[in-house]
């Protein structure tokens, strides 16, 4: 069971930060102006962040495929439409489907994922369910993922899980161009 979200910012993206960030984000794929924005109310955090988000998203020993199940799995745990929606930006660049993408939200034996795909997920709950990988998923994970792979997997479901958080709490709003929830396929034929 989830609190009820915000349905507006609770901190106001500060103004000045949010040009400065619209102006870098001009060409990307991605448009995160409001976090930058609203992040910026602490510069220690807000730099602090910016590093540590960066070696977890492109600086590990994880694949960057691996890593956006992971985000999008704890974002989808956490109920953080913002982030779901951001990364899902990010894994659509990086190649996952947009029915991998939904299948991330459902139980696990309900997508094709591989056998470490599995591993993963499950490693994501146990992290969100208590903070503590169980002895049977760190037994599947270890199998499929090296210590430093497992050092990158934690770090990265446990650093989206405090942004989901940051997130959650402070109202931030989804910039323009970021999906919220996804929906389910539709069959073709």
């Amino acid at each position: 069971m989830h609190l009820p979200r915000p349905t507006a910012p609770r901190l106001e993206p500060i103004p000045k930060v949010a040009e400065r960030a619209r102006e870098v984000m001009e060409n990307s794929f991605a448009n995160a102006v409001n976090v930058i924005a609203t992040i910026a109310h602490s510069r220690p955090i807000s730099k602090a962040f910016g590093e540590y988000a960066q070696a977890i998203l492109y600086k590990g020993d994880l694949s960057r495929r691996d890593v956006e199940i992971a985000v999008l799995r704890m974002g989808w745990n956490c109920q953080s439409v913002y982030e779901f929606g951001q990364h899902t930006l990010i894994a659509q660049a990086e190649g996952m489907t947009d029915e991998e993408i939904y299948l991330v939200t459902r139980p696990i034996p309900e997508g094709n994922w591989t056998p470490a795909e599995a591993a993963l997920l499950q490693v994501v709950d146990d992290l969100y369910s208590d903070d503590c990988v169980s002895d049977a998923t760190w037994a599947e994970a270890i199998a499929h993922f090296s210590e430093a792979e497992m050092v990158h997997l934690i770090a990265a479901a446990g650093c989206y899980r405090m942004v989901s958080g940051l997130l959650n709490s402070t109202g931030v709003q989804r910039d323009d161009g970021v999906p919220g929830w996804p929906t389910a396929p539709t069959a073709t034929g």
